[in-house]
């Protein structure tokens, strides 16, 4: 919930209560042992008061957190925790919320009701709790670093606008998955778009946080760019064919991935059809799986260029980042292969030839070597398949909807992956041994909608 809201219900549960309150926003922090200094701290600096055992109770129903008070001497109200039988808790309200049984009105104050109905936060609510591409943190994967992922976006601006920028019907266009608004960035200098609405979409809160900072410190000369922290899948965003352009980079392999597949995407992309006016434009890039994906290939791995310890580990999502990547970043090609398919959500299996050869589809030969070299992001990269799809069953889909596939639509082979990724320790062939090429990586497609309907 945004801060501003929860403000303005607490402000109006004080004026109801008669309570005379000052409400101080605590920022997410990575978890740690000083969450009650940092907080006391931020209290401070926010207002002037410095809270002490004389002069503070503090309210907490959190055991975790109320022991952090504890350490520094607080007196604590247990609030919920302090009562028997235990009552309900804010998140068992929300969820009654969540699940449309409107008893939840019953347990919040009325300043809260009123809050949660004027401003539409029910629907809110709802669509993100019932939403199963959104995890508990407002994004996709609580894994993700993203700082490098920010960064990495920003690295790729230049080149992805220069891609798709020939493509661009000017009118609104829309970003979804906009990272921290990098791309719009170069759509913000472009002066035949100068008249265009620019809009953002983005899930996860650290990075549409990152895009409102970047409008709020001027970023942006085009007046009319706005950002929205939404989910399509989660339902409709804009109207029925009001968008002109619409711009995805990266983001369908996740709409793959962390939804239901084929079912998650092919949501996505009847939404996206239905948000498009007629002659409007979609462009995706993305990642995607080798022609004839399901095929066998043998894949020959090196052995000699890191450690090939006995066994795989199963516990690295109870380390931390850095130890993950320090083990990770340490075996050798082959032996990542079997950390792989451990730590890999997806169906994957292999049969071994010899020391160093398996065989198995070749999209997940694929959906391997294209990640093998990201021990940073490991348990967020092992959560991703790549090569569910490949260009066929895009063509499929997107005509099936209704889209119409420009000739500029191809796939391409990042030949800077395979010629320092890839080859160097690993190669393809059938069984009977005949060499295989390395295959296409990414797609670019530019579907329209047909102006006659």
């Amino acid at each position: 919930m945004p801060f501003h809201r929860r403000e303005a219900a607490i402000e109006r549960f004080s004026v109801l209560a008669g309570l005379r309150s000052l409400v101080v926003p605590v920022f997410d922090t990575a978890p740690t042992d000083r969450f009650a200094e940092v907080t006391l701290k931020n209290v401070a600096v926010a207002t002037g008061i410095t809270l002490t055992p004389e002069n503070t109770v503090v309210a907490c129903s959190t055991p975790q957190v109320a022991a952090l008070y504890e350490l520094l001497g607080f007196r604590i109200a247990g609030v919920e925790a302090a009562l028997s039988p235990v009552p309900e808790r804010p998140w068992d309200v929300l969820l009654r919320l969540a699940a449309g049984d409107e008893t939840w009105r019953e347990l919040a104050h009325p300043a809260t009701a009123d809050v949660f109905d004027r401003y539409r936060l029910v629907d809110t609510v709802r669509t993100v709790m019932n939403d199963p591409v959104v995890g508990d943190e407002g994004g996709l994967t609580t894994t993700r670093d993203y700082r490098t992922y920010a960064e990495a976006f920003a690295d790729a601006a230049e080149r992805k606008w220069d891609l798709v920028r020939p493509h661009v019907r000017p009118g609104r266009i829309v970003d979804i998955g906009c990272g921290a608004g990098a791309v719009l960035e170069r759509a913000d200098q472009e002066p035949a778009l100068r008249e265009s609405d620019l809009i953002g979409v983005e899930i996860a809160r650290h990075l549409y946080d990152e895009c409102v900072h970047k409008k709020a410190q001027g970023f942006f000369r085009n007046a009319n760019v706005y950002f929205y922290r939404r989910n399509v899948l989660g339902g409709a965003i804009f109207p029925p064919r009001s968008v002109d352009t619409t711009l995805t980079f990266a983001l369908t392999h996740e709409i793959w991935s962390y939804g239901d597949r084929a079912t998650s995407l092919r949501a996505f992309a009847q939404a996206i059809y239905d948000h498009t006016a007629p002659g409007g434009v979609w462009i995706n890039s993305d990642v995607c799986g080798p022609d004839g994906r399901d095929r066998t290939i043998r894949l020959t791995l090196s052995d000699t260029d890191g450690n090939n310890p006995a066994s795989v580990r199963r516990e690295l999502a109870s380390l931390s980042t850095p130890e993950v990547a320090e083990y990770v970043g340490g075996l050798s090609t082959r032996a990542r292969l079997d950390q792989f398919a451990t730590d890999y959500r997806f169906p994957f299996s292999f049969t071994p030839v010899d020391a160093t050869t398996v065989e198995l589809p070749f999209g997940d030969a694929m959906d391997y070597l294209t990640r093998k070299d990201y021990p940073d992001n490991w348990l967020s990269e092992t959560q991703e398949q790549f090569c569910g799809f490949e260009f066929a069953d895009w063509k499929s889909l997107l005509t099936d909807i209704g889209f119409e596939i420009d000739p500029a639509s191809e796939t391409l082979r990042n030949e800077w992956i395979v010629d320092n990724r890839l080859a160097p320790v690993a190669s393809l062939t059938t069984p009977s041994g005949t060499p295989v090429d390395w295959p296409v990586t990414h797609v670019f497609l530019v579907a329209r909608r047909p102006l006659n309907t």
